[in-house]
């Protein structure tokens, strides 16, 4: 799979809430860094911080994709519900991929956004 596909599928995997598909396409040593916050290294921990923030409902739209070699640029809002919360984050992402696997995934966004308004 190419880099394209890849974050693609991930996206996908996103929005379909199908958590054993958006692990699969993380490399075991991934790095994963949401620029406001600490970065977090490894599939494992990766879930388990992810397992912190619940969602019952995630979209991701992108919006534009730009890629250069196994380097893959998003621009994105991602929105999340959860419970009367409705969240709506534009975002930045940058991911590298090899061997059909992300490694490097960074998400540049205001860390305000994530504050939720209600429905």
């Amino acid at each position: 799979m190419d880099a394209e596909t890849t974050v693609r599928a991930f996206a996908d995997a996103w929005t379909a809430l199908d958590y054993d598909a958006v692990y699969a396409l993380l490399a075991e040593d991934v790095r994963y860094h949401n620029m406001p916050l600490k970065p977090v290294v490894g599939r494992q921990a990766v879930r388990a911080h992810l397992d912190a923030w619940p969602v019952d409902v995630c979209a991701w739209e992108v919006l534009h994709l730009a890629v250069a070699g196994e380097v893959v640029l998003t621009e994105r809002i991602d929105r999340f519900v959860r419970g009367q919360d409705h969240i709506v984050v534009p975002v930045m992402g940058a991911f590298e991929v090899r061997g059909g696997l992300i490694v490097h995934w960074r998400d540049y966004f205001d860390l305000g956004a994530l504050k939720p308004r209600k429905a």
